[in-house]
């Protein structure tokens, strides 16, 4: 096996003591298990966050025990719970001051459809105006499926670029957009 095959192949262990890789996948490696969320929490689901940082579930085997209440300071936003028309504008606010690459997490049914307040001054799902990257259902969720998200946004933050990752929120805002665009009759 010669040294280009070997490199063709990161992730490979050559004896006990080195592994071969790329420079990307371990920045992303890196990356994955450094996340900092800020959780944007305005009901019950805030709880049932909290609850994972607890020793049952233990938040911090997956690298994000730190919860940055500071835009600035976070990577990956956390809607915990209802969000009405007033409040939209605030966390699309916060989101745009987190740093890159950022990701949303929807947490709850309030969150991810509005839930069962269907009403005016609620809004139906944080996707008509944020770029979501993962879903988790439950009204509220268990810290179990809270952890699942996690770790599904840890295995997308390994194998995505920069690059992939900007174009995939940019198409994402371009669909918000084309979706909430004005219906003008005449």
């Amino acid at each position: 096996m010669g040294l280009n095959e070997t490199l063709s192949k990161p992730g490979q262990m050559l004896g006990d003591m080195a592994q071969v890789s790329t420079l990307d996948a371990v920045v992303n490696w890196g990356k994955s298990y450094s996340l900092w969320p800020y959780p944007f929490a305005t009901a019950c689901c805030g709880i049932e966050f909290m609850s994972t940082a607890c020793s049952d579930n233990d938040i911090a085997r997956f690298g994000a025990e730190r919860p940055s209440f500071s835009p600035r300071q976070s990577d990956m936003i956390l809607v915990l719970g209802t969000i009405t028309y007033k409040m939209a504008p605030v966390l699309r606010e916060i989101y745009d001051q987190l740093c890159e690459p950022k990701y949303v997490v929807s947490v709850g049914a309030c969150a991810s459809s509005g839930g069962m307040f269907d009403t005016y001054g609620v809004v139906q799902g944080v996707d008509r105006f944020l770029p979501v990257d993962i879903y988790v259902p439950g009204c509220p969720p268990r810290p179990e499926a809270i952890m699942d998200a996690l770790i599904k946004l840890q295995q997308k933050v390994k194998t995505q670029g920069l690059e992939a990752r900007r174009q995939e929120v940019m198409r994402k805002i371009d669909e918000i957009n084309e979706k909430n665009k004005p219906v003008i009759v005449r």
